[in-house]
């Protein structure tokens, strides 16, 4: 059972390691990265290439760990008491199953992804320690352990808006997604474009990293931003040949709100744009 990417997901070398090794481990694989670098898509991926179901736990800021276990209605069990309900007495009629049960009870294995786990309240992590960990968890208003059938396979991503303890990242296998390189970035563009002409992707790409290289950028694009941005380019039906003749003195790029996605940084290339042209008049 090995991952290698598939023909819509441009998978490096060192990403398929990290899953196969954390499956190996049989540890959770923590994934960071830029947003936008497909974290959320390869735990799809994963459950794709190796023909298993994925059960998709996104992260909120007001998500509690123990909404992926369960949640006990006691309130509507209360409200049926007093209406007469005779299913008042099946406790578990109250019992809402989290995405953590949902994977432990599954006949077969699964792939779980734990979204953005660091957009929750920064004990979030810890009190998931033992569940992880031991695979299994307490259902204190029935009394019954629920033991993992199948150990899943867990995918966690994370933004890096909190740090996330020690103690849960010693249960992790890590990695970090580099940003693409050009030549891994021409890979992507073809299996999402595979009909983009080549001059166009050429420029496209020299555009897109010059914008990334600009220094004090608040938000640089990302992967899906690149994406976006050529679509747009491949329906406009725009010549490469205008960005590959481009202005230098024109910093920002046609069709820039598929890549900026700030104020900030459009005042920010339009002052560069100033910038130059004052200094080619002084020349």
């Amino acid at each position: 059972m090995q991952f290698n990417g598939s023909d819509s997901y441009i998978s490096t070398d060192d990403l398929s390691l990290a899953v196969n090794s954390a499956i190996i481990l049989q540890k959770p694989l923590l994934i960071k990265g830029e947003p936008g670098t497909g974290k959320t898509m390869l735990a799809e991926e994963v459950a794709a290439s190796l023909g298993k179901r994925l059960i998709q736990w996104h992260i909120k800021s007001t998500t509690k760990a123990q909404q992926g276990l369960y949640e006990y209605d006691a309130v509507s069990r209360l409200r049926d008491s007093q209406l007469g309900d005779a299913d008042v007495k099946n406790i578990k009629n109250y019992i809402d199953k989290g995405k953590l049960w949902e994977a432990f009870e599954s006949d077969e294995q699964v792939v779980l992804l734990i979204d953005e786990i660091d957009k929750a309240d920064i004990e979030f992590p810890n009190d998931l320690l033992v569940e992880i960990d031991k695979m299994e968890f307490f259902v204190y208003e029935t009394g019954e352990v629920i033991k993992a059938k199948h150990r899943p396979i867990i995918i966690i991503t994370s933004n890096n808006e909190k740090e996330l303890p020690d103690a849960f990242l010693r249960r992790c296998f890590f990695h970090f997604i580099n940003f693409p390189d050009r030549a891994t970035m021409e890979k992507i563009i073809e299996v999402h474009h595979p009909n983009a002409k080549k001059n166009l992707v050429t420029e496209a790409l020299e555009v897109f990293f010059e914008v990334r290289a600009i220094p004090g950028l608040k938000k640089k694009p990302s992967t899906s931003e690149l994406i976006d941005w050529l679509k747009l380019l491949m329906a406009d039906d725009i010549p490469d040949d205008i960005l590959k003749d481009r202005d230098n003195h024109k910093a920002i790029p046609p069709l820039y709100g598929a890549l900026l996605k700030n104020e900030q940084d459009v005042q920010l290339l339009e002052r560069l744009a100033f910038m130059h042209r004052r200094e080619s008049r002084n020349q």
